[in-house]
């Protein structure tokens, strides 16, 4: 996986990758394939799991950048 589809994929899932700082963007792009498989699952089981924990949400500093 190239730099813009790392990007691209982490924006499709819903990542604000675009409101994020360059120096941010620029360490997501980095990531490895298997790094970026492995943010992609945690971000759909969280989502996955939304009705339970968005409750929980308002004391999440940043919101775990989710």
């Amino acid at each position: 996986m190239n730099t813009d589809d790392t990007l691209a994929a982490l924006e499709q899932a819903g990542f604000p990758v675009a409101d994020l700082p360059a120096e941010q963007r620029a360490v997501l792009a980095g990531l490895t394939s298997a790094e970026t498989d492995a943010l992609l699952e945690i971000k759909r089981r969280l989502d996955d799991a939304e009705p339970d924990v968005r409750a929980h949400e308002a004391g999440l500093v940043g919101g775990l950048f989710f």
